[in-house]
């Protein structure tokens, strides 16, 4: 095999004409990973960011286009396999995790990465969801959490905050919402993360660490619904990055603010609480662990703030080793042929009794 039928084989390259012996290989960019379809959410949404960085970062991986699979459910953020030159499955409401699990499990070559939303993921998928994190399933699950349903014009989601205004709440939600940070731990998924649509710099970095963790990656984009809840993850934008980011940092105290004079302690009973660092002195600062067998650091970080009104922590809450399901499911398999044999399913669904059904 030449060197360049290598990294074709690897991934690395694509085909392009060359210089008069056949082809040569170049290697993939952004361009080759927009397909031809017109780009059609509103104008200003979120996902226009967030789909540029996707399309950035991915040449990275060097993966082929053709071992790249995009699954989404139902909702705006659903429409994201359409515009990604790779395969993509565009399915139902709320079993993007589970149609995804079936093919992470059968396909083991393949790079499955999941785009869902709040209200596709947390509601009518809420098991499919939770099902995928504690099973670690090879997948990338990328949640868009705008805290609205957009697609169907602004019906308050499992997101939203206590009290949400809107055609269906006109007096307020009542509903208590989800933190999808906190329920992703709950679930015992190994990988979970935190980024937001405007800053692309840290989307794209927590994108590469989901895309290298082996198992189940979570990771919950704010993303900003410019119509239907407009300025929900202000408090957390650019300009506030200072004020309102509490930066989790592996192996360094949790700390923030534009000169570093906010913290974060754990108090005795375990939970956390922001603190100012001239009070309290550095020694006291909780050192962030996202390596941490014990859910418990990451799920008290999670619990800083329900929503992202004030300081939020932002980037990876836990990041650890689980055996993953597919490899799990190959093992289990070929223990058993070798203890069994090869199954015949002929001799199989003939065995015991049976049945000739004539008209």
């Amino acid at each position: 095999m030449s060197g360049d039928e290598l990294d074709a084989e690897r991934g690395t390259t694509r085909p392009a004409s060359g210089n008069g012996n056949g082809t040569a290989a170049v290697p993939l960019t952004a361009k080759d990973l927009k397909s031809d379809q017109e780009v059609r959410w509103c104008p200003g949404c979120g996902d226009y960011a967030v789909l540029a960085a996707v399309q950035s970062f991915m040449p990275e991986l060097g993966i082929p286009r053709e071992r790249i699979v995009f699954i989404s459910g139902i909702g705006c953020a659903a429409r994201f396999p359409y515009y990604m030159q790779t395969y993509g499955m565009h399915s139902i409401h709320g079993r993007a995790p589970a149609i995804a699990t079936g093919l992470s499990a059968s396909r083991p070559d393949l790079s499955v990465w999941v785009v869902t939303g709040d209200g596709d993921a947390l509601s009518i998928g809420g098991n499919h969801l939770i099902h995928a994190l504690r099973r670690n399933v090879n997948l990338k699950i990328l949640l868009f959490n705008n805290q609205i349903y957009g697609l169907t014009k602004g019906q308050y989601s499992p997101t939203s905050p206590l009290g949400t205004l809107n055609r269906t709440t006109p007096m307020g939600s009542l509903d208590w919402p989800f933190n999808p940070i906190s329920l992703a731990i709950g679930a015992e998924a190994t990988f979970v993360a935190r980024s937001i649509d405007t800053d692309r710099k840290h989307l794209t970095e927590v994108l590469r660490r989901a895309s290298a963790h082996r198992g189940t990656a979570f990771v919950e984009i704010y993303q900003n619904c410019n119509v239907y809840n407009d300025g929900a993850f202000d408090a957390v934008r650019e300009d506030k990055v200072n004020e309102n980011r509490i930066p989790l940092a592996q192996g360094q105290p949790v700390r923030f603010g534009a000169q570093g004079e906010k913290g974060v302690v754990q108090r005795p009973d375990g939970t956390l609480a922001i603190v100012d660092v001239a009070d309290v002195g550095e020694d006291a600062l909780l050192m962030h662990d996202e390596t941490l067998d014990d859910p418990a650091h990451a799920f008290a970080l999670s619990r800083l703030a329900h929503t992202p009104t004030g300081p939020t922590p932002i980037g990876i809450f836990r990041a650890v080793e689980r055996p993953v399901y597919d490899e799990l499911m190959t093992d289990q398999l070929r223990a058993a042929t070798e203890q069994k044999g090869a199954g015949d399913l002929d001799a199989l669904l003939h065995a015991g009794d049976t049945w000739s059904v004539h008209s």
